[in-house]
């Protein structure tokens, strides 16, 4: 489970943003939020809104770095065909437009829960230098606290549990030292619970291998399909099965089967229409994220269904009787169908604007306030309001012209 995820210094956004997915104390759907074991309440659910351009997905982008950061050097020296794509390198492109930007490290912090403790994590990287890192523990059931590494540009210290591991003296300066025990003390258990977080507790959809990703998702429990097929009913495609079939090495065909009166066929899903090609590249991930409570991260997840179909399943990960192993789904959005007190709370409505200096900014709707002071109210329209301008990330133009003062 993500709790929160804190950066700075990366692409548009120069200063410190903190993205929370723990849950504000509000009286609205206190029945739609995630209770852990030790009382802690956190957030399904959350939706990023901005205009184009305003760094929204610069924000889910960087989490998917500090993600491929730690796992590259492991998927490099994994077998695994679906470790593949992992190994690309994504660069860690620090703020453009400050001297400041380009002589600082982008910074990271990301907080997150197992099922045995909650971990927190920081990485600071100037031009793939690692310049700091550290990691420190929570367990759950004592609330007990410990430091577990933490690395400088001149030292490296274990603490803790970790006080008895050593560590080469030729460390490369820039392989994360979590990567480095996850390759050389992968037997640990704390070091694998760590890893094993990055690895299969949180999904980035759009940035991958949209195939390979797709073959991993099915491929792994019948619960994951079965609850695929389960939606797909619900939206009404006509389509009352399917199959993969792998093509070569790489390859995959999804053959769909439809059923009219007594007949029944296979089409392969590439004569399916476009809005059932996409679902198909997206259900799975819904699926897996509910089946084993996974945090799934989407970029513009409006832009590749119905709105509708939108609304379904943001209430599947809303409902708790649906979403008993409490997946999370943090997406993009320009859709306002779904921007109203009937769907969200206010810690779930995200905003993303651009400053002055071309640097963005992030804060969610309950922690809002107008020019009086005020907050926003729990029962006020918030798509009218956004639309107005009144919450500062206004989606248009900054000026829209007045037709009435131009001459036919």
């Amino acid at each position: 489970m993500l709790c929160q995820f804190t950066v700075k210094n990366f692409k548009s956004i120069r200063d410190e943003i903190t993205f929370d997915m723990q849950a504000a104390a509000i009286s609205e759907h206190e029945d739609k939020v995630i209770k852990d074991k030790d009382g802690e309440v956190f957030l399904p659910i959350s939706a990023i809104y901005g205009p184009n351009g305003g760094g929204k997905s610069n924000v889910l982008e960087a989490l998917y770095t500090l993600n491929s950061k730690i796992l590259r050097p492991l998927c490099a020296i994994c077998d695994k065909t679906e470790c593949d794509y992992k190994t690309r390198k994504i660069p860690v492109e620090p703020f453009a437009f400050s001297e400041s930007g380009i002589a600082n490290p982008t910074e990271f912090e990301v907080f997150f829960r197992t099922l045995k403790a909650e971990y927190r994590y920081i990485l600071h990287i100037k031009k793939e230098r690692i310049v700091y890192e550290s990691l420190d523990r929570i367990k759950l059931e004592t609330k007990r606290r410990s430091a577990l590494f933490k690395r400088t540009l001149d030292n490296v210290e274990l603490k803790g549990v970790f006080g008895k591991l050593k560590v080469s003296e030729d460390l490369s300066e820039t392989l994360p030292l979590l990567s480095y025990m996850g390759i050389t003390y992968k037997k640990n258990e704390i070091v694998q619970d760590v890893l094993d977080w990055f690895e299969e507790s949180i999904d980035f959809l759009n940035y991958g291998n949209p195939f390979q990703e797709l073959r991993t998702a099915i491929a792994k429990s019948e619960e994951v399909k079965s609850l695929v097929l389960d939606m797909i009913r619900e939206m009404d495609l006509d389509i009352e099965d399917f199959r993969i079939e792998e093509r070569g090495e790489n390859g995959i065909e999804v053959f769909t089967k439809h059923v009219v009166g007594d007949y029944s066929a296979e089409i392969t899903l590439s004569e399916e229409s476009s809005g059932t090609k996409k679902l198909f590249g997206l259900l799975p991930f819904i699926a897996n994220s509910l089946c084993y409570g996974t945090t799934l991260v989407i970029d513009e997840l409006d832009a590749k269904i119905h709105p509708v179909l939108l609304q379904y399943i943001i209430e599947l990960f809303t409902n708790m009787n649906i979403n008993k192993k409490h997946g999370q789904l943090i997406f993009t959005s320009h859709d306002l169908s779904t921007m109203n007190n009937k769907v969200f709370r206010r810690d779930e409505i995200w905003f993303v604007a651009k400053g002055n200096g071309q640097n963005s900014k992030l804060y969610s709707l309950v922690e809002f306030k107008n020019d009086q002071g005020e907050s926003v109210r729990k029962d006020a329209k918030y798509d009218k309001q956004y639309l107005e301008g009144k919450y500062g990330a206004d989606p248009y133009l900054r000026k829209i012209i007045d037709w009435s003062d131009v001459n036919a």
